[in-house]
């Protein structure tokens, strides 16, 4: 198997957030991943960063989502 680089990752954990109706919980967006969670943190923090993905706490829950930047950039990378 082959490394995935940066941009496969990012596009891989947008991808995986889309895939379960734009709103996943934190830790099953890890596992998904296949990243260690320091290497996940800093995709994490990046996508955060650059508004591709937003957090939403409903208390005790936290979800992620994509933002719109986030759902068009994704759709950019498949083309």
């Amino acid at each position: 198997m082959a490394k995935r680089g940066k941009l496969e990752i990012m596009r891989d954990i947008l991808k995986i957030i889309l895939e379960n109706k734009n709103r996943i919980k934190p830790n099953p967006l890890l596992r998904k991943s296949g990243l260690s969670s320091d290497r996940f943190k800093e995709y994490y923090f990046e996508l955060l960063k650059k508004k591709l993905i937003r957090e939403i706490n409903e208390n005790p829950k936290k979800h992620i989502i994509l933002t719109e930047k986030g759902f068009f950039s994704l759709k950019d990378i498949n083309q």
